[in-house]
């Protein structure tokens, strides 16, 4: 039983020897959820509102990154987030879903997007909801301090605030100490600190505030684009660039909101992410 989602199972499966955990929730057209690449995030942290909603009429699949949640705590310093997309690929063909709707946030958007836009990862993708994803990744102030997480519960304090317009959700004490928690078990703040160690021989030192290379142009399934108008993480009106390269996407700013929708504005988020796969389940099912 997980804490958050007590009707999600809370689930192990052995992917080329590696412990992935995940959360299956629901019955019907398969979705995947994605969440986010912060300290203390995880499938659970991340959509836990999503997955109670979708799984009325879904079979909602959440797992957890490569070094997240209750993944084991591993980091390719050689290959990077291409070890976690192969790691993901893996996942996948375990499960034999099928084509599926997928749906990320942040880092699980932005990968999410890079994945279907290129051939190099076979999923079987049939509509994207990105939440946060793609385009250039600033490097802010705000930003800044979300990278350094000094193992305090102020300090996930610190960085959840950047995350929300609305900063209500920081007076939820059993949300922060879920994620400060999730933060320290063992290996997971050297799993997701690793990720920013580049070498003095590297082109580029930081992954943020580079180029965005993904070529939008070539995703070919419908596209949910979601995007807060008061996100601290992105820059201004950096989703609207995207909505018009990808050819069948649809963009839903909203006001007052932050870099995680799903969790400051929930109702209208399943809403809106209900009324879209609803349109494109038939896709979703195949």
């Amino acid at each position: 039983m997980t804490r958050y989602v007590p009707s999600a199972a809370s689930r192990t499966i052995v992917v080329d020897g590696i412990r992935t955990h995940y959360l299956d929730c629901g019955d019907g057209p398969p979705v995947v959820l994605l969440h986010d690449g912060s300290y203390g995030s995880s499938a659970e942290l991340s959509w836990y509102p999503t997955i109670k909603a979708l799984s009325s009429t879904h079979r909602v699949v959440a797992p957890d990154w490569l070094g997240f949640g209750g993944t084991d705590k591993l980091h390719d310093f050689g290959s990077g987030r291409k070890r976690r997309l192969w790691h993901m690929t893996r996942f996948l063909e375990a499960m034999d879903l099928g084509t599926a709707a997928f749906c990320g946030v942040s880092m699980g958007a932005t990968l999410l997007l890079m994945v279907a836009a290129g051939d190099e990862y076979d999923w079987s993708i049939g509509s994207i909801v990105s939440v946060s994803g793609g385009g250039v990744i600033p490097m802010n102030e705000a930003r800044r301090e979300t990278l350094d997480f000094d193992c305090t519960l102020e300090g996930m304090r610190r960085i959840v605030r950047h995350f929300v317009y609305d900063q209500a959700l920081l007076e939820d004490e059993r949300f922060l100490l879920a994620r400060y928690e999730a933060a320290i078990q063992p290996g997971a703040w050297e799993a997701v600190a690793a990720a920013r160690f580049k070498s003095p021989l590297s082109g580029s030192r930081s992954e943020f505030g580079n180029l965005d290379t993904i070529p939008y142009e070539r995703i070919r399934v419908p596209t949910l684009l979601i995007a807060g108008a008061d996100d601290e993480l992105r820059e201004a009106g950096y989703a609207a660039p995207l909505a018009e390269r990808i050819p069948n996407a649809t963009l839903l700013t909203y006001q007052q909101c932050g870099h995680l929708p799903q969790l400051e504005q929930p109702a209208l988020f399943n809403a809106d992410v209900a009324k879209f796969l609803g349109t494109h389940g038939a896709l979703a099912s195949r």
